[in-house]
C-alpha cells in the first residue's frame, strides 16, 4: 500500500489536534500545580507543527510554513521535558532559557535560509533539537517523583524512542542526504508522520494519568478558596518567601531547617469508588490533620491538588522524623475515624538543610522525592530524603 503526502499529513494533523484538544480541554478542568499546563503547552505546539507543514505540503511556496513548523515541533519536545522538570519540582528557570533559544534557533535557521532553502532548509538544526530534548526528556521520567510511577516509565520509552529516531534520522540526514533512498524510506516525512500518529496517541494517554495523580477534578475533591490561610495553610508562593526568610536566618545560627512533604496518592480513585463527598471529606481530614499535628510554630502550604508542605526548624535529623512520624501518626488516626474506614495511602518525605543546603527549591524537592518513595514503600511511610 503506498500513502501520499498530503493523506499522510492530514491523518497525522488529525489525530495530533484531536488529541492535543483532549488533553488541553481536561487540563482546563483539572486543579494543576503545573506539569499539566506545560504539557498542555507541548501538545499545543504539537497541534501547530500539523497545521504549519499541512499548509506546507498544500503550498510549497509557504516557505514560513517549514519555519513555524520547525519552532514549534521543538517547542513541543522541551515542553515535554520542561513538563516532566515540573513534575519533579526541579528548577525551570534556565531549562525555559534553553528551550525558548532552541525555538528560536530552529524558526532563524529556516528563515536565514530565504525562500530558496527548500523542504530541509534547517533540518538539521531541529533534529539535534529534537534529540536533545526527548534524551534529556526520557532520563527526567527516571528521577525523582516520576521515577516512583511506573506510568512515567512509559513515557520515558516514549522519548527515548524519539530520541533514538533523530539520531538515526539525523545520521541518515548528514551522511546520505535527504534526497537518497536511505533517507526517504525509513525515515522520510510518511514513516516519520506514523511514528509522530503513534508517540502522539500514547503520550497522551500516559501524560493524563500522570497529571490525574496530581491534579483532580474540578469541585470534586479540594474545595475552590483553600488556600487564603483561613484554615493555617497558605499557598505555595507564600510559602516559599517565608521559608527563603527563615532559611536565611537559620544559617546566621547553622540551625537545621526542614521540609516535610506529605502526600496523598488515592484521592481520585476514593472519589470515582465512594463518591466525591466521602472524597471531600477525606481530603478535608487530612488538610485539617497535618496542620493540627505540624508543630504550632510551623509553617504549612499546599502542593498542589494532593500534597502539603510544612517548614519546620528542628534540633536533628532523628528530631525531624519524630516530627514527621507524629504527623503521620495522628492523620493515620484521623483518616481512620472519617470517611467509613476509606483511608487513602499516605507517604510523608523529609528534606533537610544537612542534606539540600539552605536553598528552598531544593528543601522542596527532596522532601517531594522522599514522599512519593514513602507512598510506595512497604517498610516505612516517613523517609528521609538524600540528595544526590
Amino acid at each position: 500500500m503506498t500513502l501520499d503526502l498530503t493523506s499522510v499529513l492530514v491523518m497525522t494533523t488529525l489525530v495530533v489536534n484531536v488529541s492535543g484538544i483532549l488533553f488541553i480541554a481536561e487540563t482546563l478542568l483539572r486543579r494543576d500545580e503545573g506539569a499539566g499546563k506545560v504539557w498542555a503547552l507541548a501538545f499545543l505546539s504539537g497541534m501547530l507543527t500539523s497545521l504549519a507543514y499541512s499548509v506546507w505540503a498544500q503550498t510549497p511556496t509557504a516557505w514560513w510554513a517549514v519555519a513555524v513548523g520547525n519552532a514549534a515541533f521543538v517547542s513541543s519536545a522541551g515542553c515535554m521535558w520542561l513538563g516532566c522538570r515540573r513534575f519533579n519540582g526541579r528548577r525551570m528557570l534556565w531549562p525555559s532559557v534553553v528551550v525558548a533559544g532552541a525555538v528560536v534557533a530552529a524558526g532563524v535557521a529556516v528563515v536565514a535560509a530565504g525562500p530558496t532553502g527548500g523542504d530541509w532548509a534547517g533540518a538539521l538544526w531541529m533534529f539535534l533539537a529534537l534529540v536533545g530534548f526527548a534524551g534529556i526528556g526520557a532520563a527526567e521520567c527516571l528521577r525523582g517523583e516520576l521515577r516512583a510511577s511506573r506510568t512515567a516509565w512509559v513515557l520515558a520509552l516514549v522519548l527515548g524512542l524519539q530520541s533514538l529516531f533523530y539520531i538515526s534520522r539525523t545520521t541518515a540526514f548528514i551522511t546520505s542526504g535527504p534526497d537518497s533512498a536511505l533517507f526517504q524510506g525509513p525515515f522520510g516525512t510518511v514513516a516519520t508522520s506514523m511514528l509522530t500518529v503513534t508517540l502522539t496517541i500514547v503520550a497522551v494517554v500516559v501524560t493524563s494519568v500522570l497529571r490525574a495523580t496530581r491534579a483532580p477534578m474540578r469541585g470534586v475533591l479540594v474545595p475552590p478558596g483553600r488556600s487564603d490561610a483561613a484554615d493555617g495553610i497558605i499557598d505555595t508562593e507564600t510559602f516559599a518567601d517565608e521559608m527563603a526568610s527563615l532559611c536565611e536566618r537559620a544559617t546566621w545560627r547553622s540551625e537545621l531547617v526542614g521540609v516535610i512533604a506529605v502526600r496523598v496518592e488515592d484521592l481520585e480513585q476514593i472519589s470515582t469508588a465512594f463518591g466525591s463527598e466521602v472524597a471531600r471529606t477525606v481530603a478535608d481530614t487530612w488538610r485539617m490533620g497535618v496542620r493540627h499535628h505540624a508543630p504550632s510554630n510551623a509553617l504549612v502550604a499546599d502542593d498542589g491538588a494532593t500534597g502539603l508542605l510544612v517548614g519546620v526548624v528542628v534540633d536533628s535529623p532523628s528530631h525531624a522524623r519524630r516530627v514527621a512520624a507524629a504527623v503521620y501518626r495522628g492523620l493515620f488516626e484521623d483518616l481512620g475515624r472519617v470517611g467509613g474506614g476509606v483511608i487513602p495511602v499516605v507517604g510523608v518525605g523529609v528534606g533537610l538543610s544537612d542534606a539540600a543546603g539552605y536553598e528552598t527549591t531544593s528543601l522542596i524537592r527532596l522532601a517531594r522525592d522522599a514522599a512519593a518513595r514513602a507512598a510506595t514503600s512497604v517498610e516505612t511511610s516517613v523517609l528521609i530524603g538524600h540528595d544526590e
